[in-house]
């Protein structure tokens, strides 16, 4: 059960929440999302509006025949054959064309120049309407919007240039030109800011490997707690101190070799993320270059996590007990240390907690390196909390077995 808590149950987790993480990433930044389509207007700015939706590039477009009810939008919505809907309205074109109008006329309104004049009392633009399952999120849902009145301002400002190209030279405006006035967008650069200068994009394997790492290492609760509590019950301890040498020593040896499990933890799931995941359509884990920085941050994520399990065995009374408050401790320490949840969307009442978690210093130590590109001297602001927090365990530990007369 030991073996199984702290390797397989860790591997399972980290193949698992990368594959999901990865299918997430993938969808929000290759794959095209379904979109039903209804368009209720046949008129040129509906049909423009249409081909933009297209080229967005964010949507795969099916089309729906029947402009006279939205009943079957409803219906393919709630068997998921699409999770999002647009509609455009009938008089859709009109609007567009009526405000184009408006917006022309008041412009040259101050130049003296021959404009169709627009009543001021116009009817309001028909919305277009978005309908949507409630199972998408909410960050997707503001995507999609964002995303359709983008291109709404883009169809309506192509035909406010028309309008005034035409007013202003009394004849159509060519489509070259068209194009190069309303097309005409400052590209943006994506860069990943990092120490060091590095330029390497981080995929999901390089955020869940870190991650689930820290969670297998700790997770020795359930192995190294037990044992401790068994050896009180059984009066091991006991015979231990009749031996003729300290019983801190027995307390060091158990460490040292749990803490050469927790490298053993790494060294696994590591290796499953450089050498497994490419195997399964996953991104690689990329190393850190500062392999001499990763070892000793795996120490001393592993001594931080030998001495949670000792100080969990000392007070415990029982195996039960121990197992029991060791997992859910766990389990709790890596939700507020951001394991489970990201730190940054915490509230700010969390923040004060979250530096309290041995897990969030490790996680935070690890990312300096995989995700940020730095080195040892970067990160010591993270393995100095983390250093505290071990040796106040430690200290915990010796007062437990003090008080419990154990030594």
């Amino acid at each position: 059960m030991g073996l199984t808590l702290m390797f397989l149950m860790p591997i399972i987790l980290a193949i698992v929440i990368a594959s999901v993480q990865n299918s997430t990433f993938e969808l929000v930044n290759e794959n095209k999302i379904p979109v039903l389509l209804l368009n209720r207007d046949t008129a040129a700015p509906a049909k423009a509006l249409e081909q933009a939706l297209a080229k967005v590039g964010m949507f795969s477009i099916k089309k729906v025949e029947d402009i006279r009810e939205t009943a079957a939008i409803e219906a393919r919505i709630n068997t998921k054959d699409a999770l999002v809907a647009i509609v455009i309205p009938e008089h859709y074109s009109t609007d567009v064309l009526t405000k184009a109008k408006s917006v022309t006329s008041e412009a040259l309104k101050g130049l003296d120049l021959a404009a169709d004049t627009i009543a001021s009392g116009k009817r309001e633009a028909s919305p277009v309407q978005l309908y949507y399952h409630p199972v998408l999120q909410q960050s997707f849902r503001k995507s999609i919007d964002g995303t359709l009145q983008s291109t709404l301002q883009f169809i309506q400002t192509k035909y406010i240039v028309k309008d005034m190209y035409q007013a202003v030279n009394a004849e159509d405006i060519p489509s070259s030109l068209e194009d190069q006035i309303v097309s005409n967008q400052t590209p943006v650069v994506e860069i990943p800011v990092s120490k060091n200068n590095s330029r390497q994009i981080p995929n999901a394997t390089q955020h869940n490997i870190p991650a689930w790492t820290i969670f297998a290492m700790f997770f020795i609760v359930i192995s190294l707690g037990s044992s401790v509590v068994r050896e009180k019950l059984n009066g091991s301890i006991i015979r231990l101190r009749t031996l003729p040498t300290h019983f801190g020593l027995a307390i060091i040896s158990k460490q040292i070799t749990y803490i050469t499990v927790t490298l053993f933890q790494a060294a696994v799931i590591f290796s499953i993320g450089i050498w497994l995941f490419p195997f399964m359509d996953l991104p690689a884990l990329n190393l850190p270059a500062d392999m001499g920085g990763l070892l000793l941050v795996t120490l001393i994520c592993g001594w931080c996590a030998a001495s949670f399990a000792i100080c969990i065995g000392v007070f415990s009374d029982t195996q039960e007990q121990a197992n029991g408050f060791g997992a859910v401790s766990i389990v709790l320490l890596a939700a507020i240390g951001g394991l489970l949840v990201p730190s940054f969307v915490m509230p700010p009442s969390f923040r004060f907690i979250m530096q309290l978690s041995p897990l969030h210093w490790c996680l935070e130590a690890y990312y300096g390196l995989f995700l940020e590109g730095g080195h040892l001297s970067d990160i010591w602001l993270n393995i100095i909390p983390l250093l505290v927090i071990t040796v106040l365990l430690q200290i915990i530990a010796f007062y437990g077995l003090k008080r419990k007369n154990l030594i």
